[in-house]
């Protein structure tokens, strides 16, 4: 931890010197929520999102707030492990436009519907009790292994091992955002009425998760979450059996997979709390994570500590250390391509529009990962190869 702020009605730990104001004003607005628990925590990757900093970890009491999860529930990484150690440049050009071919990315998604036995169960609910699944249920069919637009990355990484991995960065599609839109909305709405002491303009309304909104808005969150796994083992399939197409006789390791923007019922400090994790990921004593940096920096596969002061959380990636508008005007198209290409990266910046996710545009996952060395362990550094981005 890099330092405490206890200016406000709740103190705010930080394992980061460098957040920007915009989302340390966001942190005070969790640290005064009347129903904050113990401690505000932001991760080295901490920065201004909607209502609550990217890399923020908020516990509750009583309610649930569907922004301090964000739209696209359950995004998250997984990582496979191959039993190649090397692989030529031309192999790597081959996977990577074949997988093109085969995984839709962007706004796009598959022209038809995947097969139904993929989709998640309704162990969360009964999909007829899942209003906002129920209705978005035959096109989600269509999203169910597509890999969306962003940050959202498929990627063939070379790892400090020995080993060829593979590793993806995905959520839950248009799914998510539709149940945290309609949520959210739904959550304002009732806010306004009951007249609550959390200012509108925080961006922060809540739903008592042991009322029947609340409890729908957990189903139907649980469900995405659900969706969103179930989207990246699609893609994971999809690229293995591209990778084995291509290379020949290999094997792969099971499936590490972690998510980074949803809500759960934890014990913390001796009492049961709602823990949101909106760009953070869990780091329980022992559990296996990936942190992902950019696509010209290395990633990691990590092994949590368990430290009770982060609430058992680390890091989900590098961090933007630039908005999105700002990286496309700042930065230089020249140099960032030049930077991939002397480190021999297959890459995704081809035009401005693209210096957006261009390694520039994020912080040094190196220092990132400095300033959580009391939440994580490093297991296997990943430098990439080749790099398809959504």
């Amino acid at each position: 931890m890099k330092k405490v702020i206890s200016t406000e009605k709740k103190p705010i730990k930080l394992w980061l010197d460098d957040l920007e104001a915009g989302a340390l004003e966001q942190a005070k607005h969790l640290a005064n929520l009347p129903f904050s628990f113990r401690h505000i925590a932001l991760m080295p990757d901490a920065h201004q999102g909607y209502g609550m900093p990217i890399g923020g970890v908020l516990a509750t009491e009583g309610v649930v707030i569907p922004n301090a999860v964000g739209v696209d529930i359950g995004c998250g990484m997984c990582a496979v492990r191959t039993s190649i150690q090397e692989i030529e440049q031309d192999a790597l050009k081959k996977i990577m436009g074949d997988i093109r071919k085969r995984i839709p990315v962007g706004f796009k998604h598959h022209k038809k519907a995947q097969d139904e036995s993929f989709m998640p169960d309704s162990s969360s609910g009964c999909l007829d009790e899942l209003k906002i699944v129920r209705g978005e249920y035959r096109s989600a069919l269509k999203q169910l292994g597509t890999l969306g637009g962003g940050n959202h990355f498929l990627e063939i990484q070379q790892g400090s091992d020995g080993f060829i991995w593979l590793m993806i960065h995905s959520g839950s599609r248009n799914l998510g955002y539709k149940v945290a839109h309609h949520y959210n909305k739904l959550a304002i709405a009732l806010n306004r009425k009951w007249h609550t002491s959390v200012p509108e303009k925080w961006q922060l309304a809540f739903l008592p998760f042991d009322g029947r909104k609340g409890q729908g808005y957990l189903q139907e969150m649980q469900y995405c979450v659900d969706f969103a796994l179930a989207n990246r083992q699609l893609m994971m399939q999809g690229m293995q059996e591209t990778f084995a197409e291509v290379v020949g006789d290999v094997q792969f390791a099971e499936m590490i997979n972690i998510a980074h923007n949803y809500a759960a019922m934890e014990h913390h400090f001796k009492k049961d709390v709602m823990i949101h994790r909106k760009g953070a990921t869990r780091a329980y004593a022992g559990q296996l994570g990936i942190i992902p940096g950019s696509q010209g920096t290395a990633s990691y596969i990590v092994q949590g500590r368990g430290e009770p002061e982060s609430f058992m959380s680390c890091s989900h990636g590098a961090g933007r250390r630039m908005g999105r508008k700002q990286a496309q005007k700042e930065l230089d198209l020249a140099a960032e391509k030049e930077r991939l290409d002397a480190i021999g990266v297959i890459h995704s910046i081809r035009h401005v529009k693209d210096l957006d996710e261009a390694p520039g545009a994020y912080k040094d996952i190196s220092k990132v990962m400095d300033n959580q060395k009391d939440l994580v362990d490093i297991q296997v550094e990943l430098r990439p190869l080749a790099v398809i981005k959504g």
